[in-house]
């Protein structure tokens, strides 16, 4: 009888623990054998919507996260804030209006759209805003302006980049930081030709948006025909100087490249200002950074204007389909300033630990530095992945957060080229945020499953991570096999 018993015993599935399955022998017998996947950190875990482990390997080990960190920032902003929730920016003077004239200032106040002035297709064209303030001051007769047009970016705290953002990234459009007032994501599109002769620094032709008091050094060396076209761009911590480093082989035209700009509210100023003129309002201003002009009394201040972003879910799915990284940040810290008034880093971790905590989601594996996952600090496990997603499963915006995970295959989002040569019927049942690093490549997200959505994360530190996009997809697949079988 007891032999009996204790072989029963072992004939019960263990909780937790990945059985036998296709996707555990793809891990054991490709994955762990395969000398990329031995030389590298992984981390693995899959679980059904019973919670029973389909896959596992090191789920515990809490490891770097790169872009599927933005699915734990878009969760708790749509979860938090709501997927109705708009971010404002509003349009007032002080001063007084005489005979069509404002003699008196212009307030820009920033209220952390991170949307404002972007290209993205639901966004709100900026022609459409512009025209919006303009509206208001000809509402009041204002024909005329005599004094400042001041960019109030206040609403976040002044700290653009987390201190684990490495040097490398700080000048590219990815690494472009959160403001209180954003414009035109964060970023600048500098228009550069060759010289016409070879060794001579290239002509900068335009700049959009332009930023008042900005120094930009055109350090890009103009090559011959064979060289090696390459730019990239320093911005300076110490003071508003952008320099653009590189080759341009003079046979390549004029070029357009995108980097990061440190003071995007005084370039919304700017081409506000620029706009008013364009369209008739004489403008005898100049641009300052609220930093450097006294605080008004409130009620001088006079708000004629409030214009507002798309609602949250448009904006997380735009965050998660495209890893915008701007967009992310902006979320993270909105956070902290939307709950505690503060919207710093710090708050914005406070408030995301205090959230989970609540939503009984144990902090074990969890470790978040930033938005958006370009930080080295972001550490967290695969098995708190699975959690956090079963924790969102239970949320009245969980459509809308499932809604905004990208797809592979569809013609728009991070995963358009993954598992490229697989049928559809194996595509369209993954929801997966990608993520990528130096050395780093992770997929998190859901599988569709007739018993309930999958839930899973592959982590993949320090390894060659495009020699180990095939076999990384190819446990993607085995998942969406899997979940097709069971009926």
């Amino acid at each position: 009888m007891k032999k009996i018993v204790l072989l029963a015993l072992l004939l019960v599935p263990l909780s937790g623990f990945a059985q036998s399955n296709n996707v555990q022998k793809y891990v054991k017998n490709v994955l762990q054998k395969d000398s990329l996947f031995q030389n590298a950190v992984v981390g693995i875990y899959a679980e059904d919507n019973n919670g029973k482990c389909v896959a596992q390997w090191n789920p515990d080990l809490p490891l770097l996260t790169a872009s599927t960190m933005k699915t734990i920032t878009t969760g708790a902003a749509i979860s938090i804030l709501g997927k109705d929730f708009r971010y404002e920016t509003s349009i007032g003077y002080t001063g007084e209006i005489q005979d069509s004239l404002l003699n008196g200032d212009i307030w820009i106040i920033g209220g952390g759209d991170p949307t404002l002035g972007s290209t993205f297709p639901n966004a709100i064209p900026i022609e459409e805003v512009f025209g919006a303030w303009k509206s208001a001051l000809d509402s009041l007769g204002i024909e005329a302006i005599n004094g400042r047009i001041i960019a109030d970016d206040t609403y976040l705290t002044d700290e653009m980049i987390p201190d684990s953002w490495t040097w490398g990234n700080i000048g590219y459009y990815y690494g472009s930081g959160a403001s209180g007032l954003c414009y035109y994501e964060n970023t600048q599109d500098f228009f550069v030709a060759p010289s016409d002769t070879i060794g001579l620094p290239a002509i900068l032709k335009a700049v959009y948006p332009e930023v008042p008091g900005l120094e930009i050094r055109t350090l890009i060396n103009t090559g011959d025909s064979s060289s090696r076209y390459s730019t990239w761009c320093y911005l300076q911590n110490m003071a508003p100087i952008t320099e653009l480093h590189g080759n341009l082989p003079y046979t390549r035209g004029e070029v357009k490249r995108n980097y990061s700009n440190k003071y995007p509210h005084l370039g919304c100023a700017k081409e506000f200002e620029k706009y008013l003129t364009n369209h008739g309002v004489v403008c005898n201003t100049t641009i300052e950074d609220v930093d450097n002009v006294e605080t008004p009394a409130a009620d001088s201040l006079c708000i004629i204007k409030t214009t507002y972003s798309p609602t949250m879910d448009i904006i997380i799915d735009e965050t998660n389909l495209v890893s915008n990284n701007l967009f992310a940040e902006n979320l993270f810290k909105s956070l902290g300033k939307e709950i505690t008034g503060v919207g710093s880093y710090d708050s914005a971790r406070v408030v995301l630990n205090n959230w989970l905590t609540e939503q009984g989601v144990d902090l074990l594996g969890y470790t978040q530095d930033d938005g958006s996952g370009l930080s080295r600090e972001n550490y967290v496990s695969p098995r708190f992945f699975t959690k956090y997603y079963k924790m969102m499963m239970k949320s009245d915006t969980f459509a809308e957060y499932l809604a905004s995970f990208p797809v592979p295959g569809k013609p728009r989002g991070t995963l358009k080229n993954v598992l490229k040569e697989e049928s559809d019927e194996v595509k369209q049942r993954i929801h997966a945020k990608s993520g990528s690093l130096s050395c780093v490549k992770c997929y998190a997200g859901y599988v569709d499953c007739a018993q309930g959505p999958i839930r899973f994360a592959i982590l993949v530190n320090n390894g060659s991570t495009s020699k180990m996009q095939a076999q990384i997809e190819g446990f993607m697949k085995e998942l969406s096999v899997y979940a097709g079988k069971k009926k």
